[in-house]
């Protein structure tokens, strides 16, 4: 459905007589995808689970697993779509009106569908590519914009080097096993752990591997890029980057890790440790401090945001690090928690740009001193703000609330006693800036000079209807908490059998 809607976008921009706007490319992307969604849970089979349908010679794995992934790229990127359409406001046009968005978006979501079920090392690799390349034209795509083509030029070269990584790495796999297919390799690594007689080349061929995908999902000590690409580029585009191509990642890395966490394990005479899960702790323990610490001395939006981002990329982080049910489970709800919250963050901070547009080019609120006092402009918007705020913090009962409480207690569990205490103590920390958004926005005096060149502008019905919809996701979990986390639990069993 994606590939076959890429042609109808191409042909659609390229033919002259077809006289379609940007959002009506945006509307029909968006309605494309939860055509495909429906199609993707009509195919879901409960057999999946267990043995999977293995296609093309082993390319690609049709297990549950990826079919969940796939509807949770396809519900959030449609959702994340329809504030993308173009809006004239007040007589001015609040962002440049450009035709490929959609065509960009549709090949990033294919390639986030082909990454969770591949099977091969060679899929992985083409697949991540294709978003990678995707979601760098998206962020140059305002050319007449020096912040988004500094950004996308930062974004294609340093995302270039994490690609890099992850072919060295697997170049040393493959030197040292002959195998492309993902679950030989597996195999293989689990017979070798046992007879103790894993190479050094394999070793780093993982270490590679991981460094690679921690960076483009921006885990510290691999964040650097992510706050200057994510302030760099126009709002509009940081809401799909802030979501879609970490999603499909994670959801790869958490498949990897389910055998790794015990397959690759460095065994002296003394001890034992997983080398995997070392690695991911350390990188858990970096985001959680880097991302808490200096976001306290932001003063930029999407800045603070993205130095939020990195923080809960470490509860993922520490949860993936957990080789039993109770840490892929937490995983894979707090992802589920991250799309929301995150999409409804950005979304609701895009709203706030249309709403008090300014009579220069762009509309982007770039200041958090840019919020003051915002909900009197448009209180419903600031209450989805502050939802999202609210939840990142984890204040209960909302959705966020659940994630890190998932987390924490498989955490505990597991005897991860320290790392648990570090993210305790950061996340009451973090939420010293969550909170002073909300005081910006809600308490504190309108007496910046700015507000009198505002010019007060509306958002779509269908753009209100979407943080409705979010920020009723995120409030009425508390209803039925047990049906999401039981589903998440039953995944995980499935995939540790």
């Amino acid at each position: 459905m994606l590939i076959i809607s890429i042609f109808f976008i191409l042909t659609a921009v390229a033919l002259p007589s077809v006289q379609a706007t940007p959002s009506i490319h945006i509307r029909t992307t968006s309605l494309i995808f939860l055509i495909s969604l429906f199609l993707v849970v009509n195919s879901f089979h409960w057999n999946y689970f267990v043995n999977g349908i293995s296609l093309y010679n082993g390319l690609t794995n049709l297990t549950g697993i990826a079919i969940i992934g796939q509807a949770l790229f396809l519900g959030i990127g449609s959702l994340a779509l329809i504030p993308w359409a173009p809006l004239k406001t007040n007589g001015f046009s609040s962002f440049p009106r450009i035709s490929t968005y959609s065509l960009f978006a549709i090949m990033t979501s294919l390639g986030a569908c082909i990454l969770v079920s591949c099977g091969d090392i060679i899929t992985f690799y083409l697949a991540l590519e294709l978003q990678s390349f995707s979601v760098y034209i998206l962020a140059a795509l305002y050319r007449d914009s020096e912040s988004a083509t500094h950004a996308g030029l930062l974004y294609f070269l340093l995302g270039g080097l994490s690609s890099s990584f992850i072919l060295l790495g697997f170049a040393l796999i493959y030197s040292e096993t002959g195998m492309t297919q993902i679950d030989n390799i597996m195999n293989l690594m689990n017979v070798s752990n046992e007879m103790s007689s894993i190479s050094w080349s394999i070793y780093l061929g993982f270490i590679s591997v991981a460094t690679g995908i921690l960076f483009k999902i921006t885990a510290a000590p691999f964040h650097n890029w992510g706050p200057d690409v994510y302030d760099g580029v126009p709002t509009i585009v940081t809401t799909w980057l802030a979501v879609m191509p970490k999603i499909s990642l994670i959801l790869l890395f958490l498949i990897i890790s389910i055998d790794l966490n015990e397959s690759i394990k460095l065994i002296t005479s003394n001890f034992s440790s997983s080398v995997w899960s070392t690695l991911l702790l350390v990188s858990s323990i970096l985001s959680l401090l880097i991302g808490t610490i200096v976001g306290l001395v932001q003063s930029r939006i999407k800045r603070l945001l993205a130095y939020s981002t990195i923080s809960h990329i470490g509860f993922i982080l520490m949860s993936m690090s957990i080789s039993n049910i109770e840490g892929g489970s937490a995983t894979i709800f707090y992802l589920m928690q991250y799309s929301v919250t995150a999409l409804l963050s950005f979304s609701s901070v895009l709203a706030m740009g249309y709403i008090t547009q300014s009579s220069e080019k762009s509309s982007d609120l770039n200041w958090i001193k840019d919020l003051t006092n915002i909900v009197t402009t448009n209180p419903g918007v600031s209450t989805c703000l502050a939802t999202a705020l609210f939840s990142m913090a984890g204040v209960p009962p909302l959705l966020g609330f659940y994630g890190k409480q998932s987390v924490l207690y498989a955490a505990i569990n597991s005897g991860l006693y320290f790392v648990s205490f570090v993210a305790v103590v950061t996340s009451v920390i973090s939420a010293s800036y969550y909170l002073y958004l909300v005081r910006v926005s809600y308490f504190d005096n309108s007496n910046n000079s700015n507000q009198n060149s505002m010019k007060v502008g509306n958002i779509t019905s269908v753009h209100s209807y979407t943080l409705s919809l979010l920020t009723l996701m995120i409030i009425s979990f508390m209803a039925s908490p047990n049906l999401i986390l039981d589903s998440c639990r039953l995944v995980t069993i499935y995939l540790y059998q």
